[in-house]
C-alpha cells in the first residue's frame, strides 16, 4: 500500500552535463548502476512512481543495486536539455526512468517513458521492471 501523502521527490534545481556525468561515474564506482528519473512534483505518476519506489521491499533492492538521481523538468522548461546529453529523445510525459548499466551504456532507451502512466500499474510491475534491467556485470 502507498504510503500517503506521496513523495515530493524534485527540487526545481537546475542540473548540469557535468553534474550529472559525475552522478552517473560516481554510481558506477560504488558499483551501483545509475537510474535518472525525469519529472516534476505536479505530475501524480511521478509522485506514485516514487512513492512505489519507496516502499520497503523495492527501497531495499534498489539500494543495494542502483543509484537514482531526480532531476526536475519544471514545466518541460528546466532540464530538458539533459535527455538529450543522456541520448534519449526529449519529449514530454513524465516520468522519465532511464536506467544504464556499469559500463554507461543506457538500457532501457525503448521503454524510458513506459511510466507516464505510473497510477496504471501495479507495485509489482514495477519492481518487476527494474529487477530485468539489473545489470549481469
Amino acid at each position: 500500500v502507498l504510503i500517503t501523502p506521496l513523495p515530493l521527490p524534485y527540487d526545481e534545481k537546475v542540473v548540469d552535463s557535468l553534474q550529472l556525468d559525475e552522478f552517473i561515474d560516481l554510481s558506477i564506482s560504488k558499483g551501483k548502476q545509475p537510474v535518472v528519473i525525469f519529472g516534476g512534483n505536479w505530475c501524480p505518476d511521478c509522485r506514485i512512481l516514487e512513492g512505489t519506489l519507496a516502499m520497503p521491499t523495492i527501497k531495499k533492492f534498489l539500494q543495494q543495486h542502483y543509484q537514482v538521481m531526480h532531476i526536475d523538468i519544471g514545466r518541460y522548461d528546466r532540464n530538458m536539455d539533459l535527455m538529450d546529453h543522456l541520448n534519449i529523445e526529449s519529449k514530454k510525459g513524465v516520468p522519465r526512468v532511464v536506467i544504464l548499466d556499469l559500463e554507461k551504456n543506457i538500457m532501457n532507451s525503448s521503454t524510458s517513458s513506459e511510466w507516464t502512466t505510473a497510477r496504471d500499474r501495479k507495485q509489482q510491475e514495477i519492481y518487476n521492471y527494474f529487477q530485468k534491467f539489473l545489470s549481469n556485470n
